[in-house]
């Protein structure tokens, strides 16, 4: 008999011998990057999903890639230097529409909204006429948008004309209110509980704006995202860091431990600082799915994509199919 099947027999099993002792736990990790503002309210996720290796014991090996800004997250993932970014489905509807398919997961329900003073006398939207607006960001923010739609369809107005806008980065505008260099300011959620944890009050939020709008439905506005090709072919690593965020958001939202070891890096000046700001992140912890809120969610892209237009959703007019990734799914609300 041949001596070859039993020599190639040999071979393969001196190959295999290194992983024959091998348990599951100890299988490679699949690697996963995530592109985060280096700054940014994300990394306060991150660092719980690594604190409790809540990605490793899924068998991921978590790789952070700290970026400069929004526009610098796009590029990294459009150049395949990251797997996975936060932003919204705006951005991910525009990009379907011109055939680029990225898709969506839920991960944060909170944006902003107006702060104003106590003793300013600014108590409702028409008390705003003529005062000084700061918007965060530029004229194509979408909180601003949609403040815009709800002054339209509520008093008939247009707020560029209405008020006086001024825009300007967030930290700058967060000064800017709090010297009273403007009279309300319309800044992203981390900001406006900076500001509410100095004293200013909201005049209005994003829910109540959505709400002004016809809008009854809780829905995401920010998300994971990625390619969808990229997460066919890894739909499991994909569900697994979905579920590692969940958990990560399980923990944030009930353990005061998890917190005090975030405390350092949300760099908050006191402790009103950081309650307002471990409130406000709690508030926007998406919980569970209305069965309509796919329908509010493209709602909402209408008022966007009529006030907006083609600067901020490009040439498609209705949220684009498949934007919100099918392989993740919130649970269904509690009939109330």
């Amino acid at each position: 008999m041949s001596t070859f099947p039993i020599f190639r027999f040999l071979i393969s099993l001196l190959l295999l011998l290194p992983l024959m002792g091998q348990s599951a736990s100890e299988k490679p990790l699949q690697e996963l990057r995530v592109g985060v503002l280096e700054f940014g309210t994300v990394n306060w996720e991150l660092a719980v999903i690594q604190n409790l290796e809540l990605a490793k014991k899924r068998g991921i090996d978590l790789k952070i890639v700290p970026l400069a800004s929004g526009d610098a997250s796009v590029i990294a993932l459009q150049g395949n230097a990251v797997d996975v970014i936060v932003t919204d489905w705006i951005w991910v509807s525009r990009q379907r529409a011109e055939s680029n398919l990225y898709s969506f997961a839920p991960y944060s329900n909170t944006v902003g909204s107006v702060m104003v003073k106590p003793e300013s006398g600014i108590k409702q939207l028409a008390d705003l006429k003529g005062k000084k607006m700061g918007v965060a960001g530029g004229p194509s923010d979408k909180t601003w948008l949609l403040l815009r739609a709800y002054a339209q369809r509520k008093l008939g107005v247009d707020l560029t004309q209405f008020t006086e806008p001024t825009y300007a980065a967030p930290p700058l505008l967060n000064e800017l209110a709090l010297r009273g260099q403007v009279d309300a300011a319309l800044n992203h959620w981390n900001y406006a509980a900076r500001l509410q944890a100095s004293g200013m009050r909201p005049l209005i939020t994003v829910q109540e704006i959505l709400k002004g709008l016809g809008i009854e439905t809780q829905i995401p506005l920010l998300g994971w995202v990625f390619r969808e090709d990229w997460a066919a072919a890894h739909s499991g690593l994909v569900k697994d860091f979905l579920a590692a965020s969940y958990e990560a958001k399980a923990n944030l939202a009930n353990s005061e431990s998890q917190w005090e070891l975030l405390r350092p890096r949300m760099r908050a000046e006191n402790d009103a600082v950081f309650t307002s700001l471990r409130d406000n992140f709690r508030s926007g912890i998406p919980v569970c799915a209305e069965p309509d809120s796919l329908a509010a969610v493209a709602a909402t892209f209408k008022v966007l994509a009529e006030t907006g237009g083609e600067k901020l959703v490009g040439k498609s007019k209705a949220l684009t199919p498949g934007t919100f990734w099918p392989g993740f799914a919130l649970p269904a609300c509690k009939a109330r």
